[in-house]
Order: C-alpha cells, then structure tokens, then sequence
C-alpha cells in the first residue's frame, strides 16, 4: 500500500456561483465544472437521490486541487454556524502566497474577512487567517526572503 499524494479537498457550498467566482478571483485555475447524480453517487457518499453540481479547481502550479460541491437534493442550508479558528475539525485551507498585504486587500474587496493581523513567525513567514465565503478560513503565508 502507498499513498501518493492529496488529490483534492472537498468544500460543501450553498452558493456555487459565489464560491467559485472567490477562488477564480484569488488565483485559482478553473479544471473543470459539471453535474453530479445517479446511483454511483449515492452509494459512494451513503446518501440517498444525490443531485450536486460541482467545480474543480486547481492552484497556479498544478499541484492542489479544490473541489466546491453544491447539493441540490439533499441538501442541508442550515449547514454549520461560522467556527472559531480552534473549533474541532478540518478549519483551513493554507496557500502561499506572494505580497500577503495585496492579497489580503484585495480579499477584503470582496469581501473576505481578515481574522486578527498579519504577523511574522519566526522570521520566516507572514502569516493570517482570513474567512472568505460561507465560512470557508483560508491562511495565508508569505516566506519572508
């Protein structure tokens, strides 16, 4: 047995168009977008007449992938209420990034919420938290040179 790689991380959204548009607008590269349903889904997720809509995306340098997955049917608007950064389970997402000030700016123009300050750890990185849509709280870290 060997594992290879991440392939992808899975992100459930009520707002495709939106999420989609925040991630194409940070710097992710569109894979590939399509409809999902039929027995294969159902029994893969254990859920029951699945009908999901759902977009591959991918980082400059080929080497993540994120998956946005909207669920028509079923689906589950209540979702969960906006976590704290130490509320337990998966929580972020973490990019390197490069001019963390530009690109907090301009996640901040649409919308994104930056959590605390930028701060430098170590002498090697710049690093903060920002809540983009639905919640979703990516890190940012820029190498400091």
């Amino acid at each position: 047995m060997k594992i290879h790689r991440i392939d992808h991380v899975g992100i459930i959204v009520n707002d495709l168009p939106a999420a989609k548009a925040f991630f194409l607008d940070f710097g992710l590269e569109m894979q590939g977008e399509g409809k999902v349903e039929g027995e294969w889904v159902d029994r893969v997720v254990g859920l029951h007449d699945v009908k999901a809509a759902c977009v591959m995306l991918r980082t400059p340098d080929g080497e993540a992938n994120i998956e946005l997955v909207k669920f028509y049917m079923p689906s589950d608007e209540k979702g969960m209420p906006r976590p704290l950064a130490n509320t337990l389970g998966i929580r972020h997402i973490a990019f390197a990034v490069e001019d963390i000030e530009a690109v907090v700016a301009k996640l901040k123009k649409k919308g994104a919420e930056l959590f605390g300050e930028i701060q430098n750890y170590e002498n090697a990185y710049k690093l903060c938290y920002v809540r983009g849509p639905e919640g979703i709280i990516l890190e940012l870290a820029e190498q400091i040179k």
